[in-house]
């Protein structure tokens, strides 16, 4: 057997790497974000403004217009979350996190990086669920569900608030450099 060329490591490394589907094996797939997206931008969405749309005609003009909503808001959503999905690669960002975390304003002394680590995942994770909202229209939303992210985190919201925000901005900073 001839020893592989830098060439065919390549290759090889980017098929490994390509974030493939795992039924499919299309390279570049997304599922949690597409479905995120969906979800959150779209189908929920789309539900309510076809419906809206619908009552015009009547019980079942709001019934087929929620429907309608629904598949189109769905797709439209699950774009979106892909887009961010795309940009956004867990094992970097853990990294940055790792060692960035000592220099943030709000971390507290004596407090590690497992205790912050849930908050930063979960920052990046809801920067692509709500794709298309700001911090500020979902931070009660977030503050809510913290508890059931934490993991492991004996950090309450208000200490975790400014983590799970840090690593939203820079998620987002992302989306703005990768649109020029």
């Amino acid at each position: 057997m001839k020893p592989e060329t830098n060439d065919e490591k390549e290759i090889r490394r980017s098929k490994k790497d390509a974030n493939r589907d795992r039924l499919s094996g299309a390279a570049e797939s997304h599922p949690l974000g597409a479905g995120a997206g969906a979800l959150a931008g779209g189908a929920i969405g789309g539900v309510a403004v076809g419906a809206a749309i619908g009552t015009v005609a009547g019980p079942v003009g709001t019934v087929v217009g929620a429907a309608t909503g629904a598949i189109v808001g769905g797709v439209a959503g699950a774009m979106g979350g892909k887009a961010i999905a795309e940009i956004i690669d867990p094992t970097v960002e853990h990294g940055f996190w790792q060692s960035a975390y000592v220099s943030r304003p709000y971390a507290q002394t004596g407090v590690t990086f497992e205790q912050y680590e849930a908050a930063y995942q979960y920052g990046w994770e809801s920067r692509a669920f709500y794709h298309d909202k700001t911090f500020d229209q979902v931070e009660l939303n977030l503050g809510r569900d913290w508890p059931t992210h934490r993991g492991k985190s004996a950090l309450v919201w208000e200490q975790a608030k400014q983590a799970v925000r840090d690593s939203w901005d820079r998620v987002d900073k992302k989306l703005a450099s990768s649109k020029k």
